[in-house]
């Protein structure tokens, strides 16, 4: 069933800018800027009224109407991310051999992660920010998908194959994310 018209607004805090041309949003604020490009979503109209994004369609099947709403909630992140951030926050587990977590350029490298002597690393995507405190990990940024997809490739690099879990405890997961206030 097709739903007729779908009308959304999205406020526009003060302290934040944006501009829409051609179903481009960039949006400005004091922690940075990100731009996205939603010229995929051909049944959509974007475009800025006052203080307000309009976000409108009609005659939508139930994957256009999830895409709307999707993309809602892309620049709804974008405004947060330029007026906060977000904040991920990771903790290294071992039993035995410890784990050594260091930054090196644009990358995290894992060394003796269950004694193992092989290096294994961890893309940090542009923009993020990666420290190192003791047995937590801190990854910052204005871009959510940016600091969750950093946040995974360490957890992922962490991985351990072939080893019962429930014994080998031992890698680096994520345990606690929030928006930097």
């Amino acid at each position: 069933m097709q739903v007729v018209s779908v009308r959304e607004e999205i406020s526009i805090p003060s302290g934040v800018s944006v501009s829409i041309e051609d179903k481009k949003v960039a949006v400005k604020g004091k922690k940075g800027e990100l731009h996205r490009d939603f010229s995929f979503a051909r049944f959509l109209t974007i475009r800025q009224e006052d203080s307000k994004i309009i976000l409108e369609a009609t005659f939508l099947n139930r994957k256009e109407k999830a895409t709307l709403y999707s993309i809602r909630r892309h620049i709804e992140n974008m405004i947060v991310g330029v007026q906060n951030g977000y904040r991920y926050y990771l903790k290294i587990i071992f039993t035995h051999f410890p784990i050594t977590v260091k930054v090196v350029n644009d990358y995290v490298q894992i060394t003796n992660l269950i004694g193992e002597k092989n290096i294994r690393t961890a893309r940090i995507m542009p923009g993020v920010k990666v420290t190192v405190k003791g047995e937590d990990i801190v990854v910052e940024g204005t871009d959510i998908e940016k600091v969750s997809q950093t946040a995974a490739n360490i957890e992922l690099a962490s991985k351990i194959r072939d080893f019962d879990r429930r014994i080998f405890s031992d890698g680096i997961y994520i345990y606690k994310k929030e928006v930097i206030s």
